[in-house]
Parts: C-alpha cells; structure tokens; sequence
C-alpha cells in the first residue's frame, strides 16, 4: 500500500514521485492533444516529477506509443511507456519456463514484447505450445481465436496451459466509433474453453505492479477517465488517483460510483494538476467545496449553492452522496448534477 498523502495537498501532485497517466481520453481523443494536457504534464515533468504512461493497447509497442505521443510535444521515450504487453510478459515469467513457446493470439505490439522477453511465438495449436497469450488487433479473426480454443482445451483430468490476456476491455474507440475490444475477444474463447485467464492489464494489478517497478515509484498518482478501469486499477493497487473529466465517464458515474471506483481528485483539465485542491468541508448536513453547497435531507440531494465552478459542485455532491451510505438509486438527486461540468 503506497503512502497517501493529507486529506489537505497543496495541489493534487504535492508530494508525488511518479504521474502514471492513461493516453485516451486523459493526453489525446482520437487524432488531437486534448487541450492543456500536454503543457500540464510537461511541467509536471520539469518539476522533477517522472512522467509515465500507461495503456491496455496491445496493438502498439512501447516506441510506437512513444513516438505517438513525441508528437504532441511531450517528452517522451519507449522506456517511460508501460503497455499491457509488457505486464503480460512479466506474469507468464511466473507460469511458464524461459524461452516458451507461446500461442499469440494478437498483433505486433504482442509479438514484439513476447520476442523481447525471449518467449517463441506461434499461432498453430499443433505446435503443442506452452501458453496461449491473447491481445487486441484489428486483424485478430476467428481462426486465431479457435486455435487459441484448442490449445487451451482441457484433458480428462482438467489439466491444461496457462491463458494470460493482455486486457479485457470490453471496447475500444477507433476512428469510425466506439468497437468491441479485446474484452470480447477473450469472452468469445471462454464461451468456448469454459475458463477464464489471467489478465495483465487495468484494472488488474500487473500493469500497475510494472509501472512501479520501472520507475521505482514511492508516491506515484495514477490519472484516468474510465472509472470500471482506471480508477478501479489504481484502487486495488493502493494508489491515489485524478479522474479528469475530459474522456469517457462524467458526472453520472462519479456519483453513482461505488467505494471500489472512488477517484482521490476530481479535475476539469489536466492544468488542475498544478492548482490548490479545495477541501470537502462538512457543518450539519451541508457540504461546502469552493463556494458550492450540498445537502442531504432524507433521501434528497440538494443544492444549496451552485458555486461559481461546476467542478466544486460536483465534487461536494459526490462527497455527499459517496459519504451517505445510501446507493444512488435511493436518492433524489437534481438532475443538474450529471449535467458535464464545463472547462474554461
């Protein structure tokens, strides 16, 4: 369990060794920068704070993500770039013998990783290989997907080899729109195999156990958009966490998020890195941050004061609501609290 620093930082980096930062939603949507991400995080990185980043893609390796992101202006190297390959790599070092053969069910991130690692690579199940490690591609089909079925087939005494997945995203974004992810893939050989892998990447632990590894992280601070992945990984690794409200979840899922899901800060943009975080403040039943008021009276959510920064009304109501104990269904809550918070 990382040390957690005062309920009272400075800014949310007070105190932080090591930014772990997811890329989609958090440093770039789609083709473009999302704005002030890049100056924030190339500050924070002057500051003398190291700079990581961290992705479920399996599709691209470490340079190829790094040079990526080198072109948006961040200072950036394949070594400061933790990818779920990688965490892959490190899990089946714990299941099979140096220089397995390994059935890859995935692109060339994948196989880049698994030749690095000095794992063999196959594709055929006839090749009676040592584990089957699968990770998102756009060219993964369903022959790939039934030969990772037949290698994991178990015999009469239910023996079988291990099954390490990359991720298990359900979706991913591309340019036409929001598709199945890795997260699908896998769930179709399950259907077929009836068991389950172990998974590297967010929310699971190995790709945040990697990322302190590498960077030998004492007080890190892990920054996502996705509650179900980032801020739940960064939970059940005992670090805190900055969910920035410039990618997927937004108002509607902080306040319906459940104590396993809870980010440490709540951030308009990423320039909030660096600005004094106000504090929660209770007297009676109202709750105060900034100039935002909310209350809890019986089952109703109410809103005292709106406050001069939409993003303090939504952090003192989802102090209200998550400190309530109540689940969010058996509330009144006004419906100007999922409206999204707008950034300067």
């Amino acid at each position: 369990m990382f040390r957690r620093r005062p309920d009272v930082p400075a800014t949310p980096i007070d105190g932080v060794d090591v930014i772990l930062a997811d890329l989609d939603g958090v440093v770039y949507k789609g083709p473009d920068a999302i704005p002030y991400a890049v100056d924030a995080l190339n500050a924070a990185a002057a500051s003398g704070i190291r700079v990581g980043y961290i992705t479920n893609n399996a599709s691209r390796s470490d340079s190829i993500v790094a040079k990526h992101l080198a072109d948006f202006g961040l200072n950036v190297t394949a070594d400061d770039v933790v990818t779920s390959p990688q965490a892959a790599m490190s899990l089946l070092r714990g299941l099979v013998p140096e220089g397995a053969l390994l059935l890859v069910v995935g692109g060339e991130g994948l196989v880049t990783e698994i030749e690095r690692s000095g794992f063999r690579v196959t594709r055929s199940a006839a090749d009676k290989p040592d584990a089957v490690v699968q990770g998102f591609a756009p060219e993964v089909g369903w022959k790939d997907l039934a030969e990772a079925a037949f290698a994991l087939a178990r015999d009469a005494e239910g023996n079988g080899i291990p099954w390490v997945a990359t991720n298990t995203d359900w979706t991913i974004p591309v340019a036409g729109g929001i598709a199945p992810g890795n997260g699908t893939l896998v769930s179709a050989v399950h259907t077929a195999v009836g068991i389950l892998p172990e998974v590297a990447g967010k929310p699971e632990k190995p790709i945040f156990d990697e990322a302190v590894r590498r960077f030998a992280a004492t007080s890190p601070l892990f920054i996502g958009d996705r509650l179900d992945t980032d801020i739940l990984g960064a939970v059940r690794a005992g670090m805190p966490s900055v969910h920035v409200l410039t990618g997927i979840d937004r108002n509607k899922q902080l306040l319906a998020a459940d104590a396993k899901m809870r980010p440490t800060f709540i951030l308009d943009d990423l320039r909030q890195l660096s600005e004094p975080y106000p504090v929660a403040t209770t007297r009676g039943d109202v709750t105060t941050v900034g100039s935002a008021k909310v209350a809890l009276r019986g089952n109703r959510v109410v809103i005292d004061s709106p406050g001069d920064r939409p993003v303090d009304l939504l952090r003192a109501a989802c102090a209200v609501i998550w400190n309530s104990g109540t689940p969010i269904y058996a509330l009144d809550v006004p419906e100007e609290l999922y409206r999204p918070a707008k950034t300067a």
